[in-house]
């Protein structure tokens, strides 16, 4: 079993680049599918569920091969429709491919997805979008049976929350409908905008992306090119957690300030030091951290979800209490028994969690139970008094490439067995 071996205490010092969004990458990868030529897709970081995505994409008949952090997509001759239940299992976002297969062979077949334990995540938006559109879709023994790609129809789409999948679900569909789709309440994020970037440049009429109304003119003729993938603003948001908790002085480089600005205002109200560039983010943190005003999860433009536990292992080791609200997802606090195992002081009730922060936090032997619960407490770790085990690293890599790595090169204690 893999384990990160941390020995906390060391300032974080210097200049580090995130790799391509783990957010971003895995929807351009489904819809590589739609293009019937060559996608050529920059900036991939090296994650299992990026390598989950391209076994996908070879199942079901693509040449999807990497070299480096490109990634080339030949979907020319495409023989497939199906999932296999074994590659859904691997990730949640797997899902992401329904709209895509649906669109490009007028039926899909596969199970429901699995990834990370964040409580219930329930598809029926994706599904219900796609119905709007003209899809069939029967539910038989776990799986989802959908036909009527080639009659899908431009509609108007309401979602009753801006969920990310299921707009990037109905944009990927509606590419390939007859007609203008015009999906509201959608999704600002942007991984979103993103989408739509990728899409444009093979080819697709899609508008609005980043605002709460998308408008897709389906039918247009797509073709071949070569996209760059934006840089992670969650792996950014991890660095600066690290330094904040670390203490230290480190630049990031490579994401845009303006997607992480309600994390850095928590920071700097905390007491960081804040610098921001076009395309770099300057952090200093001199002394521990002081409790902020509450901080509440929301979708983009709001406090992200992802950054909550990262955040919160962050100001574990702070002046004052912080209180926590997650108001994304039903089980997103996993990582705070494995926080009080390291000296924390954190109640949780409900969707609600306060953390008191503590003068110091110990080394302990933890175990990672999601991706950025796993993250938060590798910046937990760096900035305890002794050395800490984190194990589990499955869930961590599947949104870090060598996390370990990038740490070190900016002075922290940090190996992988």
């Amino acid at each position: 079993m893999s384990a990160f071996f941390v020995e906390g205490g060391h300032r974080l010092e210097g200049e580090i680049r995130v790799h391509g969004a783990k957010n971003s990458v895995l929807p351009i990868l489904a819809a590589a599918i739609l293009v019937p030529g060559v996608s050529v897709i920059q900036n991939c970081p090296d994650l299992s569920d990026v390598a989950a995505s391209l076994e996908i994409l070879r199942h079901l008949g693509c040449r999807a091969e990497r070299s480096g952090d490109t990634i080339t997509v030949d979907a020319g001759a495409l023989i497939r429709s199906d999932v296999p239940d074994d590659l859904m299992r691997e990730m949640r976002s797997s899902v992401i491919f329904l709209g895509a297969v649906l669109g490009r062979t007028g039926e899909a077949t596969m199970s429901y997805p699995g990834g990370c334990e964040l409580g219930p995540r329930p598809i029926d938006l994706h599904l219900s979008a796609l119905r709007r559109l003209g899809a069939e879709i029967r539910e038989d023994q776990g799986c989802l049976r959908c036909q009527g790609g080639g009659a899908l129809r431009g509609r108007e789409l309401c979602l009753n929350l801006p969920s990310v999948g299921a707009t990037e679900n109905a944009m990927l569909a509606a590419v390939t409908a007859s007609g203008t789709t015009t999906i509201t309440n959608a999704a600002r994020e942007p991984e979103i905008v993103d989408l739509q970037r990728f899409l444009c440049t093979m080819g697709a009429d899609v508008h609005g992306a980043g605002s709460s109304v998308i408008t897709v003119r389906g039918g247009a003729p797509l073709h071949g090119g070569t996209y760059a993938v934006m840089g992670d603003r969650i792996v950014a948001c991890t660095y600066l957690a690290a330094a904040a908790a670390a203490g230290g002085e480190i630049a990031v480089k490579g994401c845009d300030y303006r997607h992480l600005s309600t994390v850095t205002a928590v920071l700097a109200e905390g007491g960081c030091v804040l610098r921001s560039g076009p395309d770099q983010i300057d952090l200093k943190c001199s002394a521990p951290l002081r409790a902020v005003r509450p901080i509440r999860t929301a979708p983009y433009p709001g406090f992200p979800t992802d950054a909550q536990a990262l955040l919160m292992a962050a100001f574990a080791r702070s002046t004052g209490a912080t209180v926590f609200v997650e108001n994304i997802f039903e089980s997103r606090y996993r990582h705070v028994d494995e926080l009080i195992r390291m000296g924390a002081d954190i109640k949780v009730e409900g969707r609600v969690a306060v953390v008191c922060g503590v003068s110091a936090l110990h080394g302990a032997a933890v175990r990672s139970h999601d991706l950025r619960g796993g993250a938060a407490l590798v910046v937990a770790a760096l900035g305890a008094e002794g050395k800490s085990e984190i194990t589990d690293l499955h869930h961590i890599d599947r949104g870090y490439q060598d996390l370990d790595k990038a740490l070190s090169s900016l002075g922290a204690t940090i190996r992988r067995t």
